[in-house]
């Protein structure tokens, strides 16, 4: 019988980089010890910049107490949403006017689904096609040989059923935006397009080419989420955990008494951390729980 923690602790934790490496491969050690750190009566929760409804179907497998999506936008417990953060419908079409404007490709997040612009697709198949690429790498990395060409096609199956028509979006439960430009400069100029009422930081998605980034309403983050679930759950945040790799991850690490960086991680958001482990595929979650003594 696994003997029970000391002293429990809550773990916020990151998909894309942290749990998933190229968008679908999973280290084994990263289920176990995500498992043996609940089984000790350790929280642990998602908490990822991705609509919850498009959270990966082996993420969810490997079971969590809690999840908070859209960068903050949404958390929920039990199946329950527990916070809710969406941008007034007038700020929904601010930002598409300004995508439009600008000719730039572009999601937008609700809760269940995520919702693409025409032509967004077309614009990241170098993307995919590397994530396709790259995501084979990762497999023969943990012993699973599969054939790139298959992969391929499966990504762009994934891809394409994966999101719904921008004009079913409903404007009036966006909770975040992504947008992918051929520019490199994007980034910048959507912020100073859009002012401060808006928050803008670089995206996750390794392009080839460009840059994208993410948008969500000024004061909607990771961490003012984390502090909102803390208080609910009557916890202090000297006692939560923050594991990640992204920029997202900024206000996580600032409200979590102890941050853990991915080895993948832009080098300064590792200047942030209070700890840096090792890759995705290298053990890098488990390394960290056992790091901080919570397996």
């Amino acid at each position: 019988m696994t003997s029970p923690a000391s002293s429990p602790r809550i773990v916020f934790i990151d998909i894309d980089g942290t749990i998933l490496e190229h968008g679908s491969v999973i280290a084994p050690s990263t289920v176990s010890s995500i498992r043996a750190a609940r089984a000790r009566g350790h929280l642990v929760y998602i908490c990822t910049g991705r609509s919850e409804g498009d959270i990966h179907p082996d993420v969810r497998a490997i079971g969590f107490d809690g999840a908070i999506s859209n960068g903050g936008g949404f958390a929920t417990r039990d199946g329950e949403i527990v916070l809710q953060h969406t941008m007034p419908r007038a700020d929904v079409e601010r930002l598409i006017r300004s995508f439009e404007d600008g000719g730039l490709h572009y999601f937008l997040q609700s809760h269940e689904r995520v919702y693409a612009s025409p032509g967004i697709l077309g614009m990241m198949a170098g993307f995919l096609r590397q994530r396709a690429e790259r995501r084979a790498e990762d497999l023969r990395q943990i012993g699973v040989d599969d054939d790139g060409d298959d992969l391929l096609d499966a990504v762009l199956r994934e891809a394409a059923d994966r999101y719904a028509p921008i004009e079913e979006a409903p404007l009036d439960a966006i909770a975040k935006a992504v947008f992918v430009s051929e520019r490199s400069d994007s980034v910048d100029r959507m912020q100073a397009d859009l002012g401060e009422r808006f928050h803008v930081i670089p995206g996750s998605m390794p392009m080839p080419g460009g840059s994208n980034g993410e948008i969500s309403l000024r004061g909607t983050n990771k961490g003012a989420a984390i502090l909102e679930i803390l208080d609910q759950l009557g916890l202090d945040a000297k006692d939560a955990v923050g594991i990640g790799d992204s920029w997202n991850d900024v206000e996580m690490f600032e409200v979590c008494g102890t941050s853990v960086a991915m080895a993948g991680a832009d080098p300064q958001l590792k200047a942030l951390a209070d700890h840096v482990t090792t890759g995705v595929l290298d053990d890098g979650v488990r390394n960290a729980l056992v790091a901080l003594d919570l397996i």
